[in-house]
């Protein structure tokens, strides 16, 4: 097959490297960066540029960019792609993006899916990105009602390819309503976390556990900013539950309530154990 990927950054570089890596179809990219694109060409990451031509012989194109950006480009090149192509994107938040595109697709006679690979690193661009990013991650597809069983599984089937481990179907609805809480509030508490000012004097005084709740705070400001901003009202709701939380924490800790805080830190480690063992069982 032919693919194009449109954006070349940590996401779609990384799509770019594992397809010619691991598969044996042709690759053609795209980027506003003209240093990314001539990177990308040197790696081999991809095989040519995607312009218009090269976009309408593609039997599948992924696009690794931001919520408004991916609208824009697929739209812009809607009368480029042929009839039967299957379109992915992989945005952070979907149901702005699905709601934009499915109708253009059924307009123009191609497939849309929408899809968010669950992998990434703490920095960004065409150099960090790494064919092995996906090698084992969950690959989210958000499939609209009317979307042919056979698009769906070459969709799977292309994602598998890249070193996937796990297909998640779910509708845009579900998929925002559970990122805000598995992805987008992790980085707003890392964030919020390492803005302490206790947090210059830290060295000799942490570990792993400061680590592991500062590592997602290292996030590129503008993508961040877009998908909070997209996905407000179930991020925002996700924010109250936590701050209730945390709020009846401080209560029972300034108030010496130690079987309360027992009993909170008790459910806690319960939940998480049970976590753990839910996930063994998939």
């Amino acid at each position: 097959m032919k693919i194009g990927v449109i954006g070349l950054g940590l996401i779609g570089g990384s799509l770019a490297k594992a397809l010619s890596a691991y598969t044996a179809h042709a690759v053609f990219g795209s980027d506003t960066n003209a240093q990314a694109l001539t990177q990308a060409l040197a790696d081999g990451a991809i095989d040519g540029i995607l312009d218009d031509a090269a976009c309408a012989a593609c039997d599948v194109l992924l696009v690794a960019l931001y919520p408004g950006t991916a609208i824009r480009a697929v739209s812009e090149r809607a009368g480029h792609i042929c009839k039967g192509a299957l379109v992915v994107d992989c945005c952070g938040t979907k149901g702005g993006v699905c709601a934009a595109l499915e109708p253009i697709a059924k307009e123009k006679g191609f497939c849309f899916i929408g899809g968010h690979p669950m992998a990434g690193r703490e920095k960004f661009g065409y150099d960090a990105s790494n064919a092995e990013l996906f090698r084992g991650a969950s690959m989210i597809l958000t499939p609209c009602e009317d979307v042919p069983a056979e698009d769906l599984a070459r969709a799977q089937a292309l994602f598998y390819e890249l070193g996937f481990g796990r297909m998640c179907i779910c509708t845009p609805a579900e998929h925002d309503r559970m990122i805000a809480y598995t992805s987008q509030l992790a980085h707003v508490v890392s964030s919020a976390y390492v803005q302490s000012p206790a947090s210059l004097s830290h060295v000799g005084f942490s570990a792993g556990s400061f680590q592991d709740m500062t590592r997602v705070a290292r996030l590129y400001e503008p993508m961040w900013t877009e998908l909070f901003l997209n996905n407000a009202e179930s991020l925002a709701m996700e924010i109250d539950g936590l701050v209730e939380r945390l709020q009846a924490f401080s209560d029972a800790i300034r108030s010496g309530d130690r079987q309360g805080l027992f009993e909170m830190l008790h459910r806690g480690r319960v939940r998480k154990e049970l976590l753990n063992e839910r996930e063994k069982q998939r």
